[in-house]
C-alpha cells in the first residue's frame, strides 16, 4: 500500500519525486495560454453525488483503473507538451485593455527547467478596478435565492466529475507535482465535495428560522457580507483554493481571489470552470498578485468585509495587523478566517498497536512530501516500543522517495546534522539540479525542546522523542505544551483508561483529533477540518457550520394585527 508514496511526483518511475519548490502564502495574474476542447466523458467517479438535482449526498469516489485514469494520462501528456505564452491578469473574466504587465513564470517543481504558464502580477490601479466591479455585481448576486446560487456550484462539481476532470487533474499534477492519486483526492473528489455539500449546507440552512409566536411571525434572511471578501490561497491543494474563494461567494458574497503563484495553472481552471457553470463575470474575480501589493491594496479599502486565508501565521498576523490598524475606514467589521499549518503529532501508547503506528505515521508524515497542512512532524514513542517502531519504519522508508520545498527544508537537514541532540535515523539527502528532491528524514531527538520539534517544517522530516513508558501523562502534557499549534493529532492505544486521558490532556492540542488512525485525511462533510491556537481561527470547512460564517444574518419581525395601546397595564 506505501509503494504509492514512490509517485509523489510525476516521475515516480524514477524512485524519487517532489513537490512543490516554494510553498509561501503571497504571490502573482494568470491566463494559461492554450486550452483544450474536452469531449465530455460521462461521470467517471465510481460513486458521489448524482447530478445536480440530487437530494443524496455521500463523499466523491477516486477515479479506478480503467478508461477515466487512461484519460488523465492523455491530458497530462498533452499539457506537458504546451509551450506557455504570455498573457495579463484576468478580471472578471475580462482582460484589461492597453495593459500588458511583464510575465512570470510557473515552473514544475519536478523538472524547474520546464515552464508550464506565464501569468502577471495586477498592480494596485487593477485591484482597485476589480474591488469596484465587484462591488457592481454584489447585489444582483446576493439577492439571488441560495438555490440558485447554489446551482452554479453543483453544475462546477459535475463539470469537475466528468468533462474537465482529467484536465484539473493533469494541471494538478504538472503544476504542484502531485501523483494521480494525490491529485484526485485534491482537485477533484475534495474540491467537487466542497462544492455540493457546501451547497447542501447553505440550502439547510435557509431552512433554520427563529420561532414565531402569534400574532407575529419571526424569519432570519441570510444576506452576504456588505462589502468584498479577499480569499487568499495556497499552493498545496487546489480544493482549497476552489473553496475559499467558493464558499463566500455561495453565500452572495464577490471575492477577489489571490492564488498562489506555484498552482496558477489548476487554480484557474477551477475559475474557468466556475465560469462555464454559470458564475456571473464579477462575482470571483481572479487577480494573482505580489503578496504585500494584494495585502495593502485590500486592507485599505473601506469596502473588505472578509479575508478568507490559508498560509504562513506570518503572513497572517500581518494582515490581522493591518486589519486593525485600518478599522476605523472599514463600512463593516471584516471576517477573518484562516488557517494556518501546524506541528501535528502521533503519540504512542505501550498498548498501540504497532503496525498501525507505522502505516499512519509513515502516510501522513511523508505522504505529498510532507506538505499538507495536517501532516505528522512530531512521533512521540514509548521506550518499549521504539525498537520495533523504529526498525519497520527503517525498513519501509528504504522503499519510498519523496520531496518538497528544497531551500527551506535543506535549513533543517543542516540542522539535524550539527545538533549534539539529533541524530538522522535515515534520509536527510536533497538534490536541486533537475527538480527539488528531498529525500524522507527521520530524526530522532534526545531534548523535547529542540527546535525540530516545536515550528512547522511543512517537508519530509518527522521528529522522534522517546520518552520512558511510565511517564506516558507527563509526556502527553509535553505534546500539549510544546509548540504553539493546535491543528491534527493522533493518540495510539488500545487501553481505554489512557485513551480518555488523552483526551482530556490534549483537548486544546489539536481541532482534529484522530484515535488509532493517522493526522491526515480529513474528508468534507465527515471531519470538517481546522485548528484554533497558532493554527488558526477554527472555521471548520467541509462543515456545516462554515458557510454561516459568510453570511450576515437579518432577523424580520413581522406583526399581523393593530399595536394597541402604548402604554403598560400598570400605566393604565
Amino acid at each position: 500500500m506505501m509503494r504509492s508514496l514512490q509517485q509523489v511526483g510525476v516521475q515516480g518511475g524514477q524512485g524519487r519525486s517532489c513537490v512543490g519548490p516554494h510553498g509561501n502564502t503571497w504571490n502573482k495574474a494568470l491566463r494559461i495560454p492554450h486550452e483544450a476542447q474536452w469531449a465530455s466523458e460521462g461521470r467517471v467517479c465510481g460513486g458521489g453525488l448524482p447530478k445536480s438535482k440530487s437530494s443524496s449526498f455521500a463523499p466523491t469516489q477516486l477515479l479506478g483503473i480503467g478508461a477515466g485514469r487512461a484519460s488523465v494520462w492523455r491530458t497530462l501528456a498533452w499539457q506537458q507538451a504546451l509551450s506557455p505564452a504570455p498573457s495579463p491578469p484576468a478580471r472578471g473574466g475580462l482582460l484589461p485593455r492597453g495593459q500588458q504587465p511583464h510575465p512570470a513564470l510557473s515552473l514544475q517543481p519536478f523538472n524547474h527547467g520546464h515552464k508550464v504558464a506565464k501569468f502577471c502580477y495586477a498592480d494596485k490601479a487593477l485591484l482597485h478596478r476589480a474591488i469596484g466591479a465587484a462591488l457592481a455585481a454584489r447585489k444582483e448576486w446576493d439577492l439571488k435565492p441560495v438555490a440558485d446560487r447554489a446551482q452554479v456550484f453543483l453544475k462546477a462539481a459535475d463539470l469537475l466529475s466528468g468533462p474537465r476532470r482529467a484536465e484539473v487533474l493533469a494541471k494538478t499534477m504538472v503544476g504542484q507535482g502531485k501523483t494521480v492519486i494525490q491529485a484526485e483526492i485534491d482537485a477533484a473528489a475534495e474540491l467537487i465535495d466542497f462544492f455540493r455539500f457546501n451547497a447542501k449546507f447553505a440550502m439547510e440552512l435557509e431552512g433554520e428560522q427563529p420561532l414565531s409566536v402569534p400574532p407575529s411571525t419571526n424569519s432570519m434572511l441570510y444576506r452576504g457580507l456588505e462589502g468584498f471578501v479577499a480569499a487568499i490561497s495556497p499552493f498545496n491543494f487546489t480544493a482549497i483554493g476552489g473553496n475559499l474563494a467558493g464558499a463566500p461567494a455561495l453565500m452572495g458574497n464577490v471575492v477577489l481571489w489571490k492564488p498562489s503563484d506555484t498552482a496558477m495553472l489548476a487554480s484557474y481552471a477551477v475559475y474557468r470552470i466556475l465560469r462555464e457553470a454559470g458564475l456571473p463575470p464579477n462575482i470571483i474575480q481572479f487577480v494573482p498578485a505580489d503578496g504585500p501589493t494584494f495585502g495593502d491594496t485590500v486592507t485599505s479599502s473601506e469596502h473588505l468585509c472578509g479575508i478568507n486565508f490559508t498560509g504562513s501565521v506570518p503572513t497572517f498576523k500581518h494582515l490581522w495587523k493591518q486589519v486593525a490598524q485600518n478599522l476605523d475606514r472599514f463600512r463593516t467589521f471584516p471576517r477573518l478566517a484562516g488557517e494556518c499549518g501546524g506541528k501535528n503529532f502521533h503519540f504512542v501508547h505501550r498498548s498501540a498497536d504497532v503496525d498501525s503506528v507505522v502505516s499512519g505515521t509513515l502516510r501522513s508524515a511523508f505522504e505529498y512530501g510532507g506538505q499538507k497542512c495536517s501532516a505528522c512532524s512530531r512521533l512521540y514513542a514509548p521506550r518499549s516500543l521504539w525498537p520495533q517502531i523504529k526498525g519497520r519504519l527503517l525498513e519501509e522508508l528504504g522503499g519510498i522517495k519523496v520531496g518538497n520545498s528544497f531551500g527551506r527544508i535543506r535549513k533543517w537537514l543542516e540542522h539535524a546534522r550539527s545538533s549534539p541532540s539529533l541524530t538522522i535515523l535515515a534520509g536527510g539527502h536533497c538534490d536541486d539540479s533537475v527538480g527539488y528532491f528531498v529525500e524522507p528524514c527521520i530524526v530522532e531527538t534526545k531534548d523535547p525542546q529542540d527546535p525540530i520539534m516545536k515550528e512547522e517544517i511543512f517537508g519530509p522530516v518527522l521528529a522522534v522523542y522517546v520518552y520512558p513508558d511510565e511517564e506516558y501523562k507527563e509526556t502527553l502534557r509535553l505534546v500539549d505544551s510544546t509548540t504553539s499549534y493546535g491543528l491534527t493529532g493522533a493518540v495510539f492505544a488500545q487501553d481505554k483508561d489512557v485513551l480518555r486521558e488523552a483526551t482530556e490532556l490534549l483537548r486544546h492540542a489539536a481541532g482534529n483529533f484522530y484515535i488509532n488512525d493517522k493526522s491526515t485525511g480529513s474528508v468534507v462533510g465527515q471531519q470538517p477540518f481546522g485548528g484554533a491556537r497558532a493554527s488558526g481561527t477554527n472555521d471548520k470547512p467541509g462543515g456545516p457550520h462554515y458557510v454561516l460564517r459568510w453570511t450576515s444574518p437579518q432577523v424580520i419581525k413581522e406583526t399581523h394585527g393593530p399595536l394597541g395601546d402604548w402604554r403598560y397595564p400598570y400605566m393604565q
